[in-house]
């Protein structure tokens, strides 16, 4: 594919995500329809998509789209605009010629932009990030408008960090030790193959943040049964089960642990999976990683800072503090419940302990945790608390 194909796929797909599909599945379906692309193709597209989506409200305005609903962005002006701010002359891409865009007439550019749009992040967010990173504001948000590295957990069961970097480096990719977490692989070249390769293949290594690698780290040690109480995929659980702590994982939608037996063989680990927890305490500790807005992984997921509401933001606060509330419901009088989120809002993270706390006496914080983008990691917030009795 010319580099302007390649940018009118990307507006193709853009298109269908501005209208409400995920930017995951708009891809696939590309690619699907798309049999002439090679690999390096449909990266392309993929990088154009997101960095669009990271971007969208200064690459609208860039593009002369002004400041409008995100809703009725189109998605070649955002792409005209994402190409501008790049330093890049659209006009070289939007060329009609065979598969590119058609010509472009560029407006006069824009002058200086609103603080929602300078900032890519709906107004309506901008006060609750203002409170929750007070002088890191700007650059935590500013450093949200780009794209996350590739970051790996040496799996501890099985490899050393420094062997694995090791390793990574004779296969050709660059790796880094991350000083975020022990464990912790920074590849900022990118990923391209690594799911693919012998390593993967062979256990020694997970995909996963270090700021989610670094929140293991926190945790005390636990002689009993450590149960992960939002399981998900079990990134967190294989994390915890490379250091021999014995993990139960339950999730509400049991699908979603679908592929944790997958996971743990190829880790050499065991993590049982349970349906009813309560049947299995009380429990030396557990990790409560709630469902949360995710704007602490919005580089990696950016289309969903663009979806998130007021309302949902509330329903989300809501069952937040119900987790935590059964969360030291489980645990044995003595032990710890790890309340995390990939979040940076304080109403995700404080508050719900605070209002979780002021109905129970038997509970108490004691020690708090976070990390943002400026750590070279996605946004986690994390309470540890005790049951005291």
């Amino acid at each position: 594919m010319t580099p302007g194909a390649r940018i009118q796929a990307a507006i193709d797909v853009l298109d269908g995500v501005l209208r409400g599909g995920a930017a995951e599945r708009e891809l696939t379906a590309w690619a699907r329809g798309a049999r002439y692309a090679g690999s390096k193709d449909r990266a392309a597209v993929r990088d154009h998509v997101f960095d669009a989506l990271r971007r969208l409200r200064s690459a609208n305005w860039n593009g002369g789209g002004g400041d409008i609903p995100t809703g009725e962005i189109d998605a070649r002006v955002a792409m005209t605009g994402l190409l501008r701010g790049q330093g890049k002359d659209p006009a070289t891409f939007f060329t009609g010629e065979g598969h590119a865009p058609a010509p472009i007439v560029l407006p006069d550019a824009p002058g200086a932009a609103p603080e929602g749009v300078r900032l890519d992040m709906p107004d309506w967010l901008l006060p609750r990030f203002r409170a929750a990173l007070c002088e890191d504001y700007d650059a935590v948000l500013g450093a949200m408008r780009d794209r996350a590295d590739v970051v790996l957990r040496a799996n501890a069961a099985r490899i050393t960090r420094d062997d694995l970097i090791d390793a990574l480096r004779a296969g050709g990719w660059d790796a880094q030790p991350h000083p975020l977490a022990p464990d912790a692989v920074r590849v900022p070249a990118g990923a391209r193959g690594l799911a693919a390769s012998p390593l993967f293949d062979d256990g020694l290594f997970e995909f996963q943040d270090a700021g989610s690698q670094a929140l293991m780290e926190v945790l005390p040690a636990a002689s009993g049964p450590v149960l992960d109480l939002c399981a998900g995929g079990g990134g967190k659980a294989l994390a915890l089960a490379a250091k021999g702590t014995r993990v139960l994982a339950h999730d509400v939608d049991p699908q979603r642990m679908q592929d944790i037996p997958i996971r743990a063989a190829r880790a050499g680990v065991v993590i049982e999976r349970v349906e009813m927890p309560d049947s299995h305490g009380p429990y030396d500790g557990i990790v409560a990683d709630v469902p949360c807005s995710g704007s602490g992984s919005w580089r990696r997921a950016p289309e969903a800072k663009w979806r998130l509401t007021a309302e949902r933001l509330a329903e989300l606060t809501n069952s937040q503090a119900l987790i935590l509330d059964r969360a030291l419901s489980l645990v044995r009088p003595g032990g710890w419940v790890a309340y995390m989120t990939c979040s940076m809002l304080d109403e995700e993270n404080a508050g719900p302990v605070a209002k979780v706390l002021s109905n129970r006496p038997d509970a108490k914080v004691v020690r708090t945790w976070s990390c943002t983008p400026l750590d070279d990691a996605d946004g986690f917030g994390l309470h540890l608390l005790e049951r005291t009795g």
